[in-house]
């Protein structure tokens, strides 16, 4: 196993403590606790067994198991970036929102 492949694992095991360590602390739910896990288990399978993102990719017609990673990667990270936007753009709006309204307090008093 190359020196990448102990590190990726390693980095992989390590993220799925934290996703625990998050869950149980509830700041995740369900669902994305589920999430989180699949993607590094996911991640794992790749590592240990390389055969099985080829074993996957041909089927969808993707030449290589490793163009598969990279695909289904880069969709997850555009969802992932569209997500964190919608949040932020929410908490934009929420903090406008309040300071208006301190605004308008502070002009009646």
């Amino acid at each position: 196993m190359a020196l990448l492949e102990i590190l990726a694992g390693a980095f992989a095991l390590f993220a799925m403590s934290r996703v625990f360590l998050r869950a149980k602390e509830r700041k995740i739910s369900i669902a994305e606790t589920a999430f989180w896990v699949l993607v590094w288990v996911g991640m794992l399978v790749i590592l240990l067994v390389p055969e099985a993102s080829s074993f996957i990719a041909k089927p969808l017609g993707i030449g290589r198991g490793l163009d598969l990673a990279f695909s289904a990667g880069l969709v997850v990270l555009f969802y992932l970036l569209f997500r964190l936007y919608v949040k932020v753009d929410a908490m934009e709006r929420d903090i406008t929102s309040l300071v208006r309204q301190e605004a308008l307090r502070g002009m009646k008093k």
